[in-house]
C-alpha cells in the first residue's frame, strides 16, 4: 500500500487491540468480497499476543489462510519456531483447520530444499507457477496478501530480511533461505517483492 497513514499507539496493548481491530476489519471485509483472507504471520511477543486475542474473536477462522513470512530453521516443536508460537496462541485455541495453516516445511539439513519447497507451496496456492525463479516485473508474479504482519528489529530487521544479507538483493523469488552471520544460522523468509506485493 503507497502512502499509507502512519498511527500510533498509547501502550503496548493499546497497539494489540488497534492492530486486532484493524485485522478483523480487513479480514471480514475481504472474506465478504473474495470468501477467503490470505495473512502472513509474523513471531515475536508483540504478534503472540495478537494472536492470543484473535482466537478468542468472532472471525470465521474457516475462510482464512495462514502463511509463515519468515521462520527460524529449527524443528516445529522447537522453542524457538515462529509456527510453533502461532500455533499455541492461536492455531489450536481456535481449533484452526490444518488444511488452511501454511508452515514453512523446515529442513534443517538442507534449507534451500525447504524454502524452494515453501515458495512452490506458497506459488500454488496464489494460482502462479509452480517454478521459483519464473517471475518478471510484473506485479501480478507475486503473491496478492492480504496483509503481511510485519516487525521491526532493532537492527532493523524484518521478517528474515537482515541488513547485509543476501536476502534482500533477491528480486526474482517469493521465498528464501537467508544465513544470518550474527546467528551463525540459516533463516527462513519472504523476499521484499513478495511482502511488497500485497
Amino acid at each position: 500500500m503507497k502512502n499509507a497513514p502512519i498511527s500510533a499507539s498509547e501502550t503496548s496493548d493499546a497497539l494489540v487491540q488497534d492492530i486486532l481491530a484493524a485485522f478483523l476489519c480487513l479480514a471480514k471485509e475481504t472474506i465478504a468480497d473474495r470468501g477467503v483472507f490470505r495473512v502472513s504471520l509474523s513471531g515475536g511477543s508483540t504478534p503472540k499476543r495478537l494472536y492470543e486475542e484473535l482466537s478468542t474473536s468472532d472471525l470465521d477462522f474457516s475462510r482464512v489462510h495462514w502463511f509463515w513470512g519468515d521462520e527460524r530453521n529449527v524443528p516445529h516443536d522447537h522453542a524457538d519456531s515462529n509456527f510453533r508460537m502461532v500455533d499455541a496462541a492461536l492455531l489450536k485455541p481456535a481449533n484452526v483447520d490444518s488444511a488452511n495453516v501454511f508452515p514453512v516445511p523446515v529442513d534443517v539439513d538442507n534449507p534451500v530444499a525447504a524454502a524452494m519447497n515453501y515458495e512452490a507451496t506458497l506459488r500454488r496456492q496464489f494460482g502462479a507457477s509452480d517454478n521459483p525463479g519464473t517471475t518478471n516485473d510484473r506485479a501480478s508474479d507475486f503473491p496478492a496478501w492480504d496483509l503481511v504482519l510485519l516487525g521491526l528489529g532493532d537492527d532493523a530487521h524484518t521478517a528474515s530480511l537482515f541488513p547485509e544479507t543476501s536476502a534482500l538483493d533477491v528480486g526474482d523469488r517469493w521465498f528464501v533461505e537467508n544465513w544470518v552471520e550474527k546467528f551463525a544460522a540459516y533463516r527462513y523468509t519472504l523476499t521484499a517483492p513478495a511482502i511488497n506485493s500485497g
